[in-house]
């Protein structure tokens, strides 16, 4: 592979809501024991990413996503699967750089990955007592980053050097000379991190960095990465023990240097405000939405917008999609807001939307706020009507429980342990099933 530059700001703000889209979808999955995504999951988001993954095979971005999400409150998991919180809904109405200065420095303070985890040859790191706190490792390489030059280059080895003068900007790794013999390549024993020489900073504290800056600062597009291929990119442990059939330390081997951008200094509290640049403040028109409330593309639609398309309509040929009372309700079904959707299309269409779309978005907004989810209750039944209406009409448990018929009582459950605890002050309990 070539060396390749790239920006990252403009990128990472669209797929932001492109990702954003994909849990929306409930497209995405994750292990519930580690929140690390599936395999299927880094390849759909592999697929939508703007301009791709930084390499075609080895997923970066599409890994970090994922858990950015997890880690800044934007989704979280249910049965496996990830979905939007109440904060990853209201992102999608907002401006995506606000969103991912929070989501930087939620991930300063997260444990739901090590990134040291991510150097796949480090070995030994599950061993008890080895390594030091995450957060106050990721806490100095962001200090670091903070203390780059805004807008000029810095080459990797630069960055490390630079780093290494200062403890509050040196990432140490292992918590003892001792636990340094617990982390090895290839062979516990003779690949053992503890011999001198073969735990150098680059080795460890530089692949920790490597691993922040290239899955995490340059995902978000908090730095421009110039970068190429990790096999052969850095030659720093090749005397190590074992090192011979290794062709990179890590996938983050290919970072060369990196230049810390306008939106990576808004992140890391550097500038109060985040201005970007013209030519991505306005959408692309790209669609035309005839009074038949059938969408035609007539330009090329983002991932991002064929996501929120599929989501409130039906997919009628190549570049149409058919708005249906029906297909809106189920975008409501899901958690998603017609007024968001209206928004979309007001900006992404190159004339005045038919009124037909507003009538028929009125109408079922009018249906969709007719019934509401009272949340889960517990069902209480009463051996008869009387009883019943005694605990319903009694002044500290009417708060706690909704008479529904002439013997049932509806508990939500936040408040079933109240309702038990003050319903044996009437001198009475409830039964447990039996059978």
């Amino acid at each position: 592979m070539r060396e390749h530059v790239r920006p990252t700001a403009a990128q990472a703000q669209i797929n932001l809501h492109t990702v954003l889209q994909l849990v929306a979808a409930g497209r995405l999955r994750c292990s519930q024991t580690t929140r690390r995504p599936a395999a299927a999951t880094v390849a759909a988001i592999a697929e939508v990413l703007d301009d791709g993954d930084f390499y075609p095979d080895e997923p970066i971005a599409a890994f970090a996503w994922p858990l950015l999400l997890q880690a800044g409150g934007l989704a979280e998991l249910a049965s496996g699967r990830l979905q939007l919180t109440d904060r990853g809904r209201a992102a999608l109405a907002k401006p995506a750089a606000a969103t991912i200065r929070q989501l930087w420095r939620s991930w300063i303070t997260t444990t739901v990955l090590d990134e040291l985890t991510r150097v796949d040859e480090i070995k030994g790191q599950r061993a008890a007592n080895v390594l030091t706190s995450v957060k106050t490792r990721r806490k100095a390489v962001a200090t670091a980053l903070a203390g780059c030059p805004r807008d000029e280059w810095i080459a990797v080895d630069d960055l490390f050097a630079t780093m290494r003068r200062k403890r509050e900007t040196s990432p140490t790794i292992a918590r003892s000379e001792r636990a340094l013999w617990k982390l090895y390549l290839v062979d516990p024993q003779y690949g053992s991190l503890g011999y001198s020489g073969f735990a150098d900073w680059p080795i460890l504290e530089g692949r920790y960095t490597l691993a922040v800056v290239f899955e995490y600062a340059a995902t978000l597009g908090l730095i421009d990465i110039d970068y190429t291929d990790p096999a052969g990119a850095r030659t720093d442990y090749h005397d190590n023990w074992g090192s011979d059939d290794l062709d990179c330390l890590s996938r983050y081997d290919g970072l060369l240097a990196i230049r810390l951008n306008p939106l990576g200094a808004h992140a890391l509290g550097l500038t109060g405000n985040y201005q970007p640049p013209a030519s991505t403040t306005a959408p692309e028109r790209t669609l035309k939405v005839l009074p038949t409330l059938d969408i035609v593309a007539v330009g090329d639609p983002t991932a991002a917008d064929r996501l929120i398309l599929d989501a409130h309509a039906e997919h009628t040929s190549d570049r149409v999609w058919t708005v249906r009372a029906n297909t809106l309700l189920a975008a409501v079904d899901t958690g998603r807001q017609l007024g968001h959707f209206v928004a979309f299309l007001t900006d992404r269409a190159t004339h005045d939307l038919p009124a037909a779309l507003a009538v028929l978005v009125d109408d079922v907004t009018t249906r969709a706020t007719r019934i509401r989810d009272g949340g889960l209750v517990r069902l209480v039944e009463c051996a008869d009507a009387p009883l019943a209406a005694l605990i319903a009409r009694d002044p500290k448990l009417r708060t706690l429980c909704t008479l529904v018929g002439d013997h049932h009582l509806a508990v939500p459950v936040e408040h079933e342990k109240q309702f038990r605890r003050t319903l044996r002050t009437l001198g009475h309990t409830i039964a447990t099933p039996t059978g």
